[in-house]
């Protein structure tokens, strides 16, 4: 079976069972979006070095969210800086991925009714498939000590900077396991480590404004 996208591999790991994400929102979005654009990178349609973006091929990977991001970068022809691309694409990448999850039958919306009269919807895993299978290349990424391919290096990083090890479900201790995502990613420094790096400054700036 053809794997998902990056960013929705990380939008199942993310979430519980029941639907409801493992971190908050605004956090995840952003590494869905660092998700989104190494999707792009890593299949040879987008540079990234130094915190820049250049399209390489503007030929479609297959994704409508990854797809439709190439021509809006072309247009803006002076502003190329990942960070800013990362936050663009943040903006509505949760509900995004999401939905595309849904189309692809993957998630379903499921909606309850809390103490008789709040209803609450969430979406939930049609087949824990997807989910395992996204769950077990990082796992085994962790437990292995081998060289995983960079699609993987990156899923790594993403899980470690997001502080989803928990998720999961290794028995050695979080420290370790995070130390151990952060050194995977390291070993395929462009354009992983470039965007991972972009992904965990804007977590800790987001982190830092709530708290003012």
């Amino acid at each position: 079976m053809n794997r998902l996208p990056l960013y929705q591999d990380l939008y199942l790991i993310a979430h519980d069972p029941t639907g409801k994400p493992l971190i908050h929102q605004a956090s995840l979005g952003i590494g869905l979006a660092g998700a989104v654009l190494l999707d792009l990178a890593l299949s040879g349609r987008l540079d990234i070095t130094q915190g820049r973006l250049s399209v390489y091929d503007r030929n479609p990977i297959g994704d409508s969210v990854a797809d439709s991001l190439i021509p809006v970068i072309l247009q803006d022809r002076d502003n190329r800086d990942t960070r800013f691309w990362i936050r663009k694409v943040a903006e509505d990448i949760y509900d995004r991925a999401c939905g595309g999850l849904v189309a692809a039958g993957v998630l379903t919306r499921v909606t309850k009714r809390r103490m008789g009269m709040m209803t609450q919807t969430r979406y939930q895993p049609v087949d824990a498939a997807p989910v395992v299978r996204a769950r077990s290349g990082v796992r085994q990424a962790v437990e292995a000590w081998e060289h995983p391919d960079a699609r993987s290096a990156a899923l790594c990083g993403l899980v470690g900077v997001l502080r989803l090890e928990a998720a999961l479900h290794l028995s050695q201790p979080s420290g370790q396991i995070v130390g151990r995502l952060r050194s995977i990613a390291r070993e395929h420094p462009r354009p992983v480590n470039d965007v991972i790096g972009v992904v965990e400054a804007l977590i800790s700036e987001n982190a830092v404004a709530t708290y003012r």
